[in-house]
C-alpha cells in the first residue's frame, strides 16, 4: 500500500464511552470510535440537509427559531447552520470532550471556526439521551446525527432516544409546531410507525442520494400545536 493511503492517526483518546480516534487519510479527516468509522470531512451533503430540511418544515414566519443539533461530528451541520442568519439560538450537544478539542483547538477548527465564534452558538458537553431528559430548553427544530440511524446506534444506551420514552422527551423539548429530524444511513419504516405513536404529525422520509449503496435519509415529523 502506498504511503499516502495509510491513515495518520492523529489523535487517540479514552473517552467516556471508550476510544475516539481522529485520523487523516489524504485530504480527509477521519473519526473512529471503538474501532468503527463513524464519519469523515469528505462530503456533508446530507449532514446539511438536515438542517435545511427541519428549517423548511417550521411554520413560515417564525422568527430567529432555536435548533439543537444532536452530535457535532466533523462540524457539517453546525456550520451549515451558522451560515444561515435565519436561525436564532444554535445549540450542539456533544458528549465526547476530544471532538469539542478538535474543533476548539485541533485540526478540525478550519470547518467550525466561525461557526464557534458565532454569538449565536453554544456547545454543551453532555450526553443527548440525558441532555434530552434533563434540560429545560425548548427549541423550534430538533437536529440528531448521534447515530447511523434508529436501528444502528453506535452505543446501546443511545437505542432509547429512539424508542416512546425517548422520543416523549423530544416532544418535550419542541416549542407547538417544532420539527424533529433525525439522519440515518437508510430507511426505517419502523421508526416511521414509532413517531406516529409518539403523536408526532407529518411523518414523512426524505431520501438523500449517495455515490453508492441505498440513499442516507432524514427522518422528518412535527410536534402538534
Amino acid at each position: 500500500m502506498p504511503v499516502h493511503e495509510i491513515p495518520e492517526v492523529l489523535d487517540r483518546r479514552e473517552g467516556p464511552y471508550g476510544e475516539v480516534v481522529l485520523r487523516r487519510h489524504g485530504e480527509l479527516l477521519q473519526i473512529i470510535a471503538n474501532g468503527c468509522f463513524l464519519m469523515d470531512t469528505s462530503d456533508g451533503h446530507s449532514e446539511r440537509l438536515l438542517v435545511d430540511a427541519a428549517l423548511a418544515a417550521l411554520p413560515a414566519g417564525r422568527p430567529a427559531p432555536r435548533v439543537l443539533i444532536g452530535g457535532l461530528g466533523v462540524g457539517f451541520s453546525l456550520a451549515h447552520a451558522a451560515a444561515d442568519p435565519r436561525w436564532g439560538r444554535i445549540t450542539v450537544v456533544e458528549r465526547e470532550p476530544a471532538v469539542i478539542d478538535w474543533h476548539r483547538d485541533g485540526p478540525l477548527a478550519e470547518l467550525t471556526r466561525e461557526a464557534l465564534a458565532d454569538p449565536r452558538t453554544e456547545i454543551v458537553e453532555a450526553d443527548l439521551v440525558t441532555y434530552v431528559n434533563e434540560t429545560s430548553d425548548t427549541y423550534d427544530a430538533l437536529c440528531l446525527d448521534i447515530d447511523n440511524g434508529p436501528d444502528w446506534t453506535v452505543t446501546e444506551g443511545n437505542e432509547g432516544l429512539y424508542g416512546p420514552s425517548g422520543l416523549a422527551g423530544c416532544a418535550r423539548l419542541l416549542r407547538p409546531g417544532g420539527v424533529l429530524a433525525v439522519w440515518s444511513a437508510q430507511p426505517s419504516p419502523v421508526f416511521e410507525e414509532t413517531l406516529r405513536n409518539a403523536g408526532f404529525q407529518q411523518v414523512r422520509t426524505e431520501e438523500i442520494p449517495v455515490a453508492r449503496g441505498v440513499p442516507d435519509v432524514v427522518h422528518l415529523c412535527v410536534r402538534a400545536g
